[in-house]
């Protein structure tokens, strides 16, 4: 009972109200929301049918140039995972994760953020019974949800190209000048030196490092056009994930002729994806 009493006092002070901006669409609500879980802040646009009981699809979007940009991603992100939905009673909340003035990997900070408060206080705060919860992410959206199912359990995780894969192979390309520079390499050589002199903490940072202890069923989308970047490690990740001892069911579907918006381009994509929701229903 003492156990119940301050599990429930820790929930109580993790879940802080935050502010709310309401468009009202027709049987729908779409609201920006700033939450708060645990002192971590987060911005969130919900997508909120009129229905006492829901379940809920958490979407994380992709790489962006600059966190200005993490709201309407965030937008995008789920009218793209809206559209190719195929149920109508289902609550659709997409997190701004930040980006920039950040190390590659640390807005798992907020993407934790987001999922607990899903789990612990949005009941409350939204007014609603929630049932199941999946997660969903494109791209680095993908690689987010992919580190989430090895933290928290949820009912079913879907990932459409998640990556980068393997940090050492890009930075690594970037440092050669055999592709240009981005932002995320670049921080992470001001942090830790080059991939030649400390590859161990640019593979920390990779998906690859991130392909055991799933907690959730996970289904992984891959158009096979996809940039050789991403697939010259994806049949090293799929292995990975295939061998894994401590995970639950891990699905791979790959789209021969799709890039890497798959899941968007693909219809056997798309019924992949709602057969995997809505066979845990």
């Amino acid at each position: 009972m003492r156990f119940l009493i301050l599990l429930t006092i820790l929930f109580a002070f993790g879940c802080n109200k935050g502010n709310t901006t309401k468009q009202p669409i027709p049987n729908y609500y779409r609201t920006t929301k700033t939450i708060t879980y645990n002192n971590i802040n987060v911005d969130v646009v919900i997508d909120n049918p009129d229905l006492k009981e829901v379940d809920v699809l958490i979407t994380f979007h992709g790489t962006v140039k600059s966190d200005k940009n993490i709201v309407p991603a965030a937008e995008r992100a789920l009218d793209k995972f809206k559209r190719i939905l195929n149920r109508q009673d289902m609550m659709i909340i997409s997190v701004a994760h930040p980006q920039y003035n950040i190390l590659f990997g640390d807005n798992i900070v907020q993407a934790e953020a987001a999922l607990l408060w899903v789990k612990f206080c949005a009941d409350q705060e939204l007014g609603i019974t929630i049932k199941k919860i999946f997660l969903a992410g494109h791209s680095q959206g993908g690689y987010i949800v992919t580190r989430l199912n090895t933290m928290h359990q949820t009912d079913g995780v879907i990932a459409n190209a998640p990556g980068p894969l393997n940090l050492v192979f890009r930075c690594r390309l970037e440092e050669n000048g055999q592709i240009p520079t981005s932002f995320v390499c670049d921080t992470l050589r001001s942090a830790y030196g080059t991939t030649t002199t400390n590859s161990g903490a640019y593979f920390q940072r990779s998906l690859l490092n991130f392909t055991d202890g799933f907690k959730s069923d996970i289904l992984f989308i891959q158009g096979l056009n996809d940039k050789p970047i991403q697939m010259h490690s994806w049949p090293v990740f799929k292995q990975a994930v295939l061998n894994c001892t401590n995970c639950q069911d891990r699905q791979f579907v790959e789209i021969t002729d799709a890039g890497h918006a798959a899941l968007f381009e693909s219809s056997s994509a798309q019924s992949k994806f709602n057969k995997f929701i809505n066979s845990r229903r």
